[in-house]
């Protein structure tokens, strides 16, 4: 019989955090993680948040870093991430919790039960995950969604860090992006968040827009990480539309792609 240890799904999230400190609060810090999958993209900020949210629960975070970017998953699978496909999601983020849990169990003897900081008007994801991971792993492992499962009422819980636990929020939330993934970078971002990453870090932008173009030089593919009309559509295209007609234009423009695994892990 394996004892019982719960795992905080711990990222640069707000959501998360709550979840994190709620999670501890009801098991105990001798029988919680606070678990980190770290794709090296991260903005330096987030890393800021999760250790003094750490040292405000009073549990050290457990590191897992598979070693690769983002982009050398792309030249590995000699494929470019994009808002339907991103290889850089499952590697670095999704096999290496896998492999953390398994050994949890094989050499600690340990039975995980992960907790997520996903909302309630997104239980369509939850419920994927959920699936997910009663269905990949050797065995079920259990998986928790306080926000949507145990608490009652639509917590304000970027108020309640920033007001009660008088802790900072990482920057990304303030500069106006939806998540705070691999620092603006994430293939999975669509127009809009491109435009933002544009606006406020251009030399960002503009590595990005390096990665892509060197990677479909490279490989000789008219590849992109954006589509239009169905067909690739570069970052070098759209900065030069940004810089003709104004990014303002494009920041306006909600976008409806599907934000990666990375969001709630």
């Amino acid at each position: 019989m394996r004892k019982k240890v719960h795992v905080a799904m711990f990222s640069g999230g707000a959501a998360s955090a709550y979840v994190a400190n709620h999670m501890v609060q009801t098991h105990g810090k001798e029988n919680s993680i606070l678990f980190f999958t770290n794709t090296l993209w991260e903005d330096e900020d987030n890393y800021r948040f999760m250790d003094e949210v750490a040292d405000m629960i009073g549990v050290e975070i457990t590191e897992v870093v598979d070693g690769r970017t983002p982009e050398e998953v792309f030249y590995d699978y000699k494929f470019l991430g994009n808002s339907r496909l991103a290889k850089c999601s499952e590697e670095l983020k999704v096999y290496k919790t896998i492999t953390f849990l398994e050994d949890l169990r094989d050499n600690h003897n340990l039975e995980p039960i992960l907790y997520f900081g996903i909302g309630p008007h997104e239980s369509h994801r939850a419920d994927n995950l959920k699936s997910f991971y009663e269905h990949n792993p050797l065995e079920p492992i259990e998986t928790r969604f306080p926000m949507i499962e145990t608490f009652r009422e639509d917590l304000d819980v970027k108020s309640i860090i920033e007001n009660e636990w008088k802790i900072k929020l990482p920057r990304m939330y303030e500069l106006g992006f939806s998540h705070a993934n691999c620092g603006g970078r994430c293939v999975r971002g669509g127009f809009q968040h491109y435009a933002q990453l544009y606006s406020i870090w251009p030399d960002r932008y503009k590595e990005q827009e390096e990665m892509e173009e060197n990677f479909r030089k490279h490989f000789e593919k008219n590849v992109s990480i954006l589509k239009k009309d169905g067909k690739p559509y570069t970052l070098k295209e759209y900065r030069e539309q940004m810089d003709r007609e104004g990014v303002d234009k494009f920041l306006k423009v909600q976008d409806n792609t599907v934000p990666c695994v990375c969001s709630f892990s």
